[in-house]
């Protein structure tokens, strides 16, 4: 039985005689967050339940009204499913997942028709995916930049000079017009992600947001756009409300962490409850993801994120 049929029953068991029938509510809920937060699976696992669902439920009764799982792909056909249901059935949005992810090969930036058709087979297989469990927007990560001397045959025939920053541009831009083109049909938007060299991912391709803003204005696609993740932009460059406002127009997908430690907000310097304001006061209404663990263990630690995400959550008209 799941969580949220449990604590009704429960609820309407104890309360029978105290309420008519029909008016009783629905017990353990508590109220909508004003953005849409998306936890993870994992993240509430002790006080939600090792089941998925399960995990999915908890996360409405405490007001979250968005999920993200990177890698639901990896689920099956008939949990995907599942999944989608559920989202539907309690009207949550679902976040993104991976589609496509590199770090540490030059799979953009070199032009090499074998690897560029792989890449596009799996962008392909995600609209599946997408279409089970109702997600609108896919992640992206476009590989490393060129390194020079790579010994690797399939890249650079055994090795010779790095590509000039240009032409690693444009072989990215080529490709992801290509992918746009396939995703335009279904609606779908894949989200390109920057990502932070110091504490994460040196030799990342994408790393700086106004990078990522030339790059979707040069696709010039409604189905290419920005994943602007707080904590990764914290890191690279700072100056987050401005370069936000900058880019504002190329972003589609939030994700949040606190810097340093990648936990909730309140763990580190990043004053969040500014941020999400800000972007209240611009009219966002899509999802922020929350990409990031628990500064505590257990149930407690559970706890603290919701918390946390409540105290940042006091945003005015």
């Amino acid at each position: 039985m799941q969580r949220r049929t449990f604590l009704h029953c429960c609820a309407t068991l104890g309360l029978a005689s105290l309420a008519p029938l029909g008016t009783l509510p629905l017990v353990g809920t508590q109220p909508a967050f004003k953005l849409k937060y998306a936890p993870h699976p994992g993240m509430f696992k002790n006080k939600g339940g090792e089941d998925y669902l399960d995990q999915i439920n908890f996360a409405a009764d405490q007001g979250f009204t968005a999920w993200e799982d990177n890698r639901v792909g990896e689920q099956s056909v008939e949990m995907q499913t599942k999944i989608g249901q559920e989202l539907t059935k309690l009207g949550m949005t679902m976040g993104v997942f991976v589609a496509y992810g590199s770090i540490d090969k030059p799979v953009f930036v070199r032009k090499n028709e074998d690897v560029w058709a792989t890449i596009l087979k799996q962008l392909t297989d995600s609209v599946d995916i997408a279409k089970r469990v109702g997600a609108k927007w896919v992640t992206v990560v476009p590989g490393s930049v060129d390194q020079q001397h790579v010994d690797d045959p399939k890249w650079n025939k055994g090795g010779g000079p790095r590509l000039a920053d240009g032409f690693q541009f444009a072989n990215v831009v080529e490709l992801l017009r290509r992918a746009s083109e396939i995703l335009e049909a279904f609606e779908l938007t894949m989200v390109l992600e920057p990502l932070n060299w110091h504490a994460n991912h040196g030799g990342a391709y994408l790393r700086y947001s106004d990078q990522a803003y030339a790059i979707c204005k040069a696709v010039n696609s409604p189905s290419c756009k920005i994943l602007y993740d707080i904590y990764h932009q914290q890191i690279s460059e700072g100056n987050l409300i401005a370069n936000i406002d900058a880019c504002w127009d190329e972003i589609a997908y939030f994700q949040s962490g606190d810097n340093p430690g990648r936990k909730e907000p309140g763990t580190g310097e990043i004053n969040y409850r500014n941020i999400f304001q800000h972007l209240h006061d611009k009219g966002y209404d899509g999802v922020i993801g929350m990409e990031h663990g628990n500064a505590g263990k257990g149930a407690e630690g559970e706890q603290a994120v919701i918390t946390a995400y409540r105290a940042v959550d006091v945003i005015g008209n």
